[in-house]
């Protein structure tokens, strides 16, 4: 086994617990705790409605105000080295959908990206333009 082997083992575990702690953050709308699991310059990126968010406070300001009453529900969560995986249920109101969230973590075990992926493209749900890129 390589030296380089060693970090990612160590990792894996960190790094799934950090996935569940984002969505039961999210879920619960705990808003600190959710924070608390960012770096400052963490990325989300939603390719289906080609947008980008950077840093942390806006981040924070897009789920604070994501309008309706939704809910993330974890269905599996792969985690290896500072890279996870989350495939969740998300519903909105009635409906209901799954999800896929692609997660990096920092050395320092902070969430720097987040990659939201949906089964369909989409026309963002509400104006959203003072927190996003449009890609």
């Amino acid at each position: 086994m390589g030296l380089g082997k060693v970090p990612r083992m160590i990792d894996t575990p960190r790094t799934r617990s950090a996935a569940h702690a984002y969505v039961d953050a999210a879920e619960r709308r705990d808003w600190d705790a959710f924070a608390a699991l960012l770096a400052d310059d963490v990325i989300y990126d939603m390719p289906q409605s080609r947008e980008r968010i950077r840093g942390k406070p806006a981040f924070l300001q897009f789920n604070r105000e994501y309008p309706g009453d939704w809910h993330l529900e974890v269905r599996q969560i792969v985690a290896d080295g500072r890279h996870a995986a989350a495939w969740l249920d998300s519903r909105v109101g009635d409906g209901s959908q799954p999800a896929c969230v692609w997660i990096e973590l920092s050395e320092e075990g902070l969430i720097t990206k987040i990659t939201d992926f949906w089964p369909e493209s989409y026309d963002p749900p509400y104006d959203r333009s003072h927190l996003v890129e449009r890609l």
